[in-house]
């Protein structure tokens, strides 16, 4: 092992959140963990907060919850699925990419779906005056 190499693997080591190498005890490890539980209490916690104080004006309250959602979901994926832009985690974020796009195309295209029956049922008052 040269000698620069083998200033990567110290305790400074320059890694991205979430990534765990083979070289940690079990104490660092659940450190992580640990930092990732509590990121996502704070988050959840901050959820419950926003929706119910009135520290947001009332139309931005959506955006405030989709914003600590989306935060959320990137502390799960980091802490506890160890998904980074890592060169060996390539294949993880691929297939996440994925299946985000496949999860969008369902939902785009079963909205679109609904609107358009929606246009083409009649309404319920005209379907009352036929059956009479």
């Amino acid at each position: 092992m040269s000698e620069e190499s083998e200033e990567g693997a110290g305790i400074g080591e320059d890694r991205a959140p979430g990534d765990s190498p083979e070289n940690l005890s079990v104490a660092q490890d659940v450190r992580g963990y640990v930092v990732g539980l509590g990121a996502a209490a704070l988050l959840t916690a901050g959820s419950f907060y926003v929706a119910g104080s009135g520290l947001i004006w009332g139309p931005g309250i959506p955006v405030a919850l989709i914003a600590l959602a989306v935060g959320q979901m990137g502390v799960h994926l980091v802490f506890f699925l160890h998904v980074t832009s890592g060169p060996d985690n390539t294949n993880n974020v691929l297939a996440l990419a994925f299946g985000t796009l496949i999860v969008a195309l369902v939902l785009v295209g079963t909205l679109w779906i609904m609107a358009n029956l929606s246009h083409a049922i009649m309404p319920m008052d005209e379907l009352m005056k036929m059956q009479r």
